[in-house]
């Protein structure tokens, strides 16, 4: 498994509170086989409304693998494309005011830290960012913290979820795999599960 301890990037700031996950991937992006491409429709309505004005269209943060958002972010219906066209336009952590749950549970699934802090402190991150585009931030995972140049604050997230970006088991599904002998040892001494009829 692949611990993840630290994310330094450049950032790129969104603004605004209750962004659903059909702003982040419409609908009609749902049909997409695999999640190959979702990358270019991330935002593609808000983008197309603001005619190459939306912060994901500008130059200047082109490359950015950290994310700053407001409040809510999304939320809505719980499709699993949403943070996926995040990660295939780039994106590798969050950072926000709060987060949907089943979005940052499948945020969480995919190795895509999301980490908090209050009002003024996000607005504070996103104005250095617009001022200075280039400027690298960096989220510690271990110390909880988010460094912006000389800037440094706290930041949240549950122990549970913590431990588990830091030790490398994020991955449920990627563990069931690495230790499906394990898997099949115990389900062999169960009784009442004919292991056989599974496989």
């Amino acid at each position: 498994m692949s611990q993840i301890k630290k994310i330094s990037s450049t950032a790129v700031p969104l603004i605004g509170n209750d962004i659903d996950t059909d702003r982040i991937i419409p609908a009609r992006y749902l049909k997409a086989i695999t999640f190959d491409g979702l990358g270019a429709g991330v935002f593609i309505d808000d983008r197309q409304a603001l005619k190459g004005t939306h912060s994901f269209d500008q130059p200047q943060y082109q490359g950015a693998k950290i994310l700053i958002v407001n409040r809510n972010f999304g939320c809505g219906s719980s499709r699993e494309h949403a943070p996926q066209a995040l990660a295939k336009w780039g994106i590798k952590a969050v950072i926000g005011e709060s987060f949907a749950e089943i979005f940052f549970g499948n945020c969480v699934a995919m190795g895509i830290p999301c980490v908090t802090a209050d009002t003024a402190t996000i607005t504070q991150l996103q104005e250095l960012v617009t001022a200075n585009p280039q400027i690298s931030i960096t989220i510690d995972l271990e110390k909880l913290q988010v460094q912006a140049g000389d800037f440094t604050t706290p930041v949240n997230m549950n122990e549970g979820t913590q431990n588990t970006f830091v030790s490398g088991t994020w991955d449920a599904c990627g563990q069931l795999v690495a230790n499906s002998s394990r898997v099949q040892l115990t389900a062999d001494k169960l009784p009442y599960l004919a292991w056989g009829l599974l496989t």
